[in-house]
């Protein structure tokens, strides 16, 4: 959801600053506005792929048997996970 944001917030800014050529008596200056959410636009981008790249993938392993002294059933449930522990 956040690479999208950061899509749509660096195309608004480009309208911003390429598209449209108005002022505004000086009050406002669309280009600044337009320039600072590019710049967000990118910060977001990447902070999206940042997040997406450090997600980890986990697997879980469950495995039912008989312990043989017993004769209870057993369950035996193992979770890994790929990369880093964060």
């Amino acid at each position: 959801m956040s690479i999208g944001t950061g899509v749509v917030l660096f195309v608004i800014g480009a309208i911003l600053v390429f598209a449209l050529n108005f002022d505004l008596g000086g009050v406002v200056n669309i280009d600044l506005i337009g320039y600072i959410l590019m710049g967000a636009g990118v910060v977001v981008f990447l902070i999206g792929l940042i997040a997406m790249f450090r997600r980890r993938a986990a697997v879980t392993t469950s495995t039912t048997g008989v312990d043989p002294a017993s004769g209870a059933r057993v369950t035996r449930n193992v979770t890994e996970t790929d990369g880093p522990a964060v």
